[in-house]
């Protein structure tokens, strides 16, 4: 994963509450077997909408989605975070988001904070009157700022050092490689092992 310190984006005003996953990301998408090229599933549904603000021409790049409140309720698919990020946003803002979506979503690298319902209010009001708005996240100093306003948001201290470092699970597990190969070394013969498989 890309380390996270700051990104500054334009905006998409997404103002619809209790978005679930399987509206971001329709269930029939879900049988794939990759990780990644999940940018036709996202909102797949709500695209077909004449005048879906996501298929806008003037939202066409933009990487920030701003979200009502309860944006990614519903069930656990990481596959909602992937459509999301393979359209190209690295941020969601939302006043609340479902509990799992927001774990997936910044183990992915995708930013999901949370800011006051009336900065979010304030915010959608702004982008729907001005497809320029840019967004700016600081993930050190945990802040956002756009429109004159800067804000706090809360993010727990390993989280963020995950993110700026741009480091998942699997790295965290690597970088102790040396003292998982010293514990192994100083383990008794005796206790059982995981060797190679015979050939059947």
């Amino acid at each position: 994963m890309e380390p996270i310190r700051s990104h500054v984006g334009r905006t998409v005003p997404l103002r619809r509450s209790d978005v679930d996953t399987d509206q971001i990301c329709p269930a029939e998408f879900c049988k794939r077997v990759t990780r990644s090229g999940f940018d036709d599933a996202l909102f797949a549904r709500w695209r077909k909408e004449p005048g879906f603000v996501l298929t806008a021409p003037e939202r066409a790049g933009a990487s920030v989605l701003l979200a009502g409140p309860d944006f990614g309720t519903g069930s656990s698919r990481e596959h909602a975070v992937w459509a999301l990020r393979d359209w190209g946003f690295a941020v969601v803002l939302s006043s609340r988001f479902g509990d799992i979506f927001r774990r997936n979503a910044l183990k992915n690298g995708l930013l999901a904070l949370s800011l006051p319902e009336p900065v979010m209010g304030r915010l959608l009001d702004r982008s729907e009157a001005d497809s320029s708005l840019t967004v700016t996240v600081d993930v050190a100093a945990r802040t956002v700022a756009a429109d004159g306003g800067l804000w706090s948001f809360d993010l727990d201290e390993r989280t963020q050092w995950l993110l700026v470092n741009g480091f998942d699970d699997i790295d965290v597990t690597m970088r102790r490689g040396p003292h998982i190969t010293a514990y192994e070394e100083r383990r008794p013969y005796w206790l059982p092992t995981v060797g190679a498989r015979s050939p059947q």
